[in-house]
């Protein structure tokens, strides 16, 4: 249900969008450092933002480099490596297990199976390091199977629930001062998360008779404009607590993601389904 908490490269001069990659390849290494070759396959852009979010926070220290490595072996690349990683590689683990426990739940992949098997031994490594965050995401999963389960079509519900989740995950140290402001941005993070996928499968649940909470709305008059609106808040709370942060470090990257970025995939969709209705 992840991958819209992108940048929007059009609204980033190269060389920031360059930032933004090297970040994304840091934490890459860092990914197949700690936990093993094949596990760099997991990583997405969601993980690179909570990286970067982090690291401008903190400003640890940062270790820079250039490689070649088997995703580009013909062209080296720039790389950024900061303590922070070590955190989000291992809170990347933890979700790619338990999307991969999940799709084949849903969908008997065995694709899902086997890489949920190689996946287990550096999550329960994680589960050890972050006991807390580790059930935050089972809890999380748990009620969201009994929801779908039970054909609960009230969007409030997963919605808030994925927000506490991913609430968790964006704070590092458990608890500091910047914890509140960190937990607001995942929550407002989460809910849009959640929210827009719903939004997003909505049309390929109807036609299959698969679970979407955002059914019950779908035949409104306002149905776009309430979509909108609400992610636009979920959002908003995300960024006012962002814009509470002392970040200078990467602040346009950050800010991009939060009020571009994160759109692209709604865009896409709006400019798909109005050649629909035009060609109708």
């Amino acid at each position: 249900m992840f991958g819209y908490i992108v940048t929007n490269p059009e609204a980033l001069s190269e060389g920031r969008q360059q930032r933004f990659k090297a970040m994304y390849c840091g934490l890459c290494r860092t990914l197949r450092k700690r936990h093993g070759l094949l596990t760099s396959t997991t990583l997405s852009y969601d993980l690179t933002f909570l990286a970067v979010l982090l690291n401008a926070l903190y400003e640890p220290g940062e270790v820079t480099g250039r490689e070649r490595c088997i995703a580009n072996p013909a062209k080296q690349h720039d790389y950024v490596i900061t303590p922070v990683m070590d955190y989000v590689a291992d809170m990347n683990i933890a979700l790619a297990y338990h999307k991969c426990l999940d799709d084949w739940r849903d969908d008997k992949n065995p694709l899902s199976a086997g890489e949920a098997a190689l996946l287990r031994r550096a999550y329960r490594n994680v589960a050890k390091a972050y006991p807390g965050r580790c059930a935050a995401i089972e809890a999380w999963l748990k009620q969201i199977h009994e929801w779908e389960r039970d054909n609960v079509l009230e969007i409030d519900l997963p919605v808030n629930a994925t927000g506490r989740m991913l609430s968790e995950l964006f704070v590092w140290p458990e608890q500091d001062v910047f914890s509140g402001e960190l937990r607001s941005i995942g929550d407002g993070m989460g809910r849009f998360v959640y929210f827009m996928d719903a939004y997003d499968d909505l049309p390929r649940d109807a036609r299959r008779g698969g679970y979407n909470p955002l059914k019950p709305l779908w035949d409104r008059a306002d149905y776009e404009q309430l979509c909108k609106t609400a992610m636009m808040a979920m959002l908003a709370d995300a960024a006012d607590a962002f814009e509470r942060l002392p970040v200078l470090l990467d602040a346009d990257i950050i800010r991009n993601v939060l009020y571009s970025g994160v759109w692209s995939k709604y865009a896409v969709l709006q400019s798909k389904r109005n050649a629909q209705n035009k060609g109708a």
